[in-house]
């Protein structure tokens, strides 16, 4: 049974990955600080975040679905992300191909429950 945000399977996914993200991030160069570093950490941080403030206005269908919408929208920026840095070689291509596989799969997930969402 989901009584949270937190029992959702997506959420404890993205919330995982923002976790590694920010983890493997820390090893990209000081120059990349205030851009790249920082941006990958937002976008994949944004993904949970947005499922769990539209569980909190679930009751409202078209509310929670938008931000669903919103949490799909970073997956795929975090993704344009690490193939920034795979291309800037701060990330192994065989880690980055992992990681994308990890984000289709979220995204899967949030578009499915976009689809199946029914609110009282």
């Amino acid at each position: 049974m989901i009584r949270s945000y937190k029992d959702l399977e997506v959420y404890q996914l993205s919330y995982a990955l923002a976790m590694e993200i920010f983890t493997v991030s820390r090893f990209f160069p000081k120059e990349e600080m205030y851009s790249l570093t920082s941006q990958i950490v937002l976008s994949s941080r944004s993904i949970s975040a947005n499922i769990a403030e539209g569980w909190a206005k679930r009751i409202h269908e078209n509310v929670f679905k938008q931000h669903l919408l919103s949490a799909f929208g970073s997956c795929c920026e975090t993704q344009n992300r690490l193939q920034f840095a795979k291309d800037c070689n701060y990330l192994e291509e065989s880690e980055c191909a992992r990681l994308n596989m990890e984000y289709d799969k979220i995204g899967k997930m949030l578009t499915r429950l976009y689809q199946n969402w029914k609110s009282k």
